[in-house]
């Protein structure tokens, strides 16, 4: 009981924190998952209900809103209908290899494998494993190109290569944004 308060307590911290890279540190420091390589960034509020059963290898960015599921609960649910089976408390794992970004509020279901050199679109929903140098997006999430054609892409990108945003550069990027549009 005591470790278990001792948990509810560090994620009402967590979520209070303001800062990404102070959540990320604690995160490291106190080996909250099962395992972080170097390079590792967490935006997420929200820790997830069994951390020890996600791995994180190196230089992985994980934005804000991602989920990981790493149980599956319907059968508290399957087991109230009076059924004539009783359905047990499933769980998986979740393994992110090196060099990959999950887009914001990306939801990433048990018993997935996310390779090495991914991009995962925003708002993706992975049901299953992601093959290496891989650009995923959708619901389920699928491959909608290589990374390497990702990379090609963002280095032809030129503008809105901005490191703050004040209201020079603000306005700078709305001028982008309608020239973009014939505006």
């Amino acid at each position: 009981m005591r470790r278990y308060k001792k948990d509810q307590l560090r994620k009402i911290w967590l979520y209070l924190v303001l800062d990404s890279k102070t959540r990320t540190k604690y995160l490291v420091k106190h080996n909250v998952f099962a395992g972080v390589g170097k390079n590792f960034f967490f935006q997420p509020r929200k820790i997830p209900a069994d951390p020890k059963l996600i791995k994180f290898h190196d230089n992985v960015v994980v934005t804000s809103g991602v989920l990981f599921i790493t149980h599956d609960v319907s059968d508290f649910m399957l087991n109230n209908m009076g059924l004539s089976r009783f359905y047990e408390y499933q769980s998986g794992c979740i393994e992110v290899k090196n060099n990959v970004f999950i887009g914001s509020n990306t939801i990433i279901l048990p018993n997935v494998r996310i390779g090495n050199n991914v991009m995962i679109g925003a708002g993706s929903v992975v049901t299953k494993d992601v093959p290496d140098n891989s650009v995923v997006a959708g619901n389920p999430a699928r491959v909608i190109e290589s990374f390497d054609e990702y990379l090609e892409k963002r280095n032809k990108k030129e503008e809105n290569i901005i490191k703050y945003v004040d209201k020079e550069s603000g306005n700078k990027l709305w001028e982008q944004f309608y020239k973009n549009r014939g505006e």
